[in-house]
């Protein structure tokens, strides 16, 4: 057997096959060998988890970094030092909020290039859906793109506008023979705009007012249509986001019949519920809306069936002005919660108490992204994928303070919770990236572009 770089050993490690003590050999960044606690070679750094779970690492496919051009927002060195810190070792950039927008090969270039020598994790990138750019589809996927976002709504920037029904037919067919993955953000304008009719906007700084603004409707129509779409067309189909639990029904036959139509959630859905949230506190702000206790419920349900495949952040920051904290105007600040940090802790705490295991939790938060930007070689323990490993203590609790955010800014919903569950030490490819309480060490992440999943230095 070749001598390994590193063992990490565990009494608790969460392989595909179930949790169990294993000895985790690492040679050139990748799993070569998983064997049993006793097989230790000498001679080799060892690290000795002990009681601690070793989960396979995080993969986050909905993140905005928002760099180049808006990087006041968030940029590539803060969001994957946040996501090192929260035990994410890969994550994939939405297209927009950038700029310019991931929508053409040119602009995929500048975004490549502002990534280059900042990323603490690896990185991969979505390319982005908007009217018009349909000839440009096939070369962003050439060049390495995961697959393509798009929106039915408004996105609340210039640079990525909204598509229509019309405009998903010209590209359905080209997603189709190039054999790529649509993912939408699923809100149809009919019922908001119809919502912003009435006088619900009374009372701005109430979060049952924003809640009236953003109608189950949107989502649940968006999604009858994308779901005839893929009838007809055939094309993978991801819903991102999802917040309505109406929609769970039709998604649920929609799969039994056999259509490539995956769906994911997000923490906030999960962990946060409308009942909860305060007169003016904007940090829960985000389209969709976190909705009620019974709406929560039932996403709850919907996962647990398999019927929502992932959970993902949707991390989505801004600075503070932008999200109207000193007026608390829900309706005019900005929408999306900063979470990359928090996602594990936040969401093992409302798994562990709806009696969940930590492996549905690594197969919701590492395996099925993985699976969805189709990176082979993360998403699990085992031989031939990356050397990607969080030691974490799922019964150590602790209480957030923004201020250990590594986030470019500290504003979160979950300010003051008792979550339980702390990450003691990332590693990437075999190679430690965080440890709690200790200085980040250089950035050696990678940019996930090739159509392959193989890598791509950042520096």
């Amino acid at each position: 057997m070749v001598r390994p770089d590193l063992v990490v050993v565990g009494q608790r490690v969460v392989t595909p096959s179930g949790i169990r003590p294993a000895a985790i050999h690492v040679k050139d960044g990748s799993i070569a060998v998983v064997s049993s606690i006793g097989d230790l070679p000498h001679g080799c750094p060892i690290d000795d988890a002990g009681a601690a779970v070793i989960l396979p690492g995080l993969v986050d496919s909905h993140v905005h970094v928002n760099e180049p051009g808006r990087t006041e927002w968030e940029g590539f060195e803060s969001a994957t030092r946040a996501a090192a810190a929260g035990g994410v070792t890969s994550l994939v950039d939405m297209p927009l909020n950038s700029i310019p927008a991931t929508t053409t090969l040119d602009a995929f270039d500048v975004k490549r290039g502002a990534a280059e020598g900042q990323c603490f994790v690896d990185v991969g990138f979505w390319g982005g859906v908007i009217p018009g750019n349909e000839p440009d589809l096939a070369a962003l996927l050439d060049a390495g793109v995961r697959g393509f976002k798009a929106f039915l709504v408004p996105s609340g920037v210039d640079e990525f506008p909204a598509v229509s029904e019309r405009d998903l037919r010209v590209t359905l067919p080209t997603l189709a023979r190039i054999g790529a993955t649509l993912l939408v953000h699923a809100e149809v304008p009919g019922p908001l705009d119809a919502a912003g009719n009435t006088d619900a906007h009374a009372h701005p700084r109430s979060y049952a007012t924003y809640l009236a603004s953003r109608p189950n409707a949107a989502e649940d129509e968006a999604i009858a249509l994308l779901i005839r779409l893929c009838v007809e067309y055939g094309v993978r189909t991801h819903i991102v986001h999802l917040s309505s639990a109406n929609s769970v029904e039709p998604i649920a036959a929609a799969r039994a019949a056999g259509l490539p139509l995956s769906v994911e959630t997000c923490p906030h859905y999960l962990a946060c519920a409308a009942e909860e949230v305060p007169d003016g506190a904007t940090e829960y702000k985000c389209a969709p809306p976190i909705r009620d206790r019974t709406n929560q419920d039932d996403l709850w349900s919907a996962l647990d069936a398999g019927t929502i495949d992932a959970v993902v952040s949707d991390h989505s920051p801004a600075p503070p002005a932008m999200k109207n904290t000193a007026s608390g105007n829900f309706l005019t600040a900005w929408g999306g919660v900063a979470s990359v940090q928090l996602g594990l802790p936040v969401m093992w705490t409302a798994a562990r108490a709806r009696g969940h295991s930590l492996e549905r939790l690594a197969s919701w938060m590492s395996a099925a992204p993985a699976r969805l930007a189709r990176l082979d070689r993360k998403g699990a323990i085992d031989v031939g994928r990356d050397a990607d490993l969080v030691i974490f203590d799922p019964d150590a609790e602790f209480i957030i303070d923004p201020t250990a955010l590594f986030h470019r800014h500290h504003l979160t919903p979950y300010r003051g919770r008792r979550v339980r569950g702390v990450v003691r030490r990332t590693y990437l490819r075999g190679r430690k990236i965080y440890e709690r309480g200790q200085a980040f060490g250089a950035p050696t992440g990678m940019l996930l572009t090739s159509p392959t999943a193989s890598h791509r230095a950042c520096d």
